[in-house]
């Protein structure tokens, strides 16, 4: 069964992110995220498509973006942590 679940991201250009994936295969079906570099955040959503969860959590964790701490793509990593946490 597929599900979305929304991530408000903090210390980012995105103010957001939404994760549909299915809750059995943990494959995502897509990515979106609200605002940020536009060309950025869509190349991360399509490299991320069809891709396991843990796998791309693994990928993405601790990317940081200009000394912030965090990325658009750690923020989605946290986004999936918390659905891996079942925070969802």
């Amino acid at each position: 069964m597929l599900k979305t679940y929304i991530h408000q991201n903090k210390g980012t250009c995105s103010t957001q992110v939404s994760i549909t994936y299915d809750d059995e295969t943990h494959i995502i079906h897509d990515i979106n995220f609200k605002y940020g570099c536009d060309g950025n955040t869509k190349g991360v959503s399509k490299l991320c498509v069809n891709r396991k969860l843990e796998d791309v959590y693994n990928v993405l964790n601790g990317i940081d973006c200009r000394n912030r701490g965090t990325s658009c793509p750690n923020e989605l990593a946290k986004g999936i942590k918390d659905i891996l946490e079942n925070k969802n």
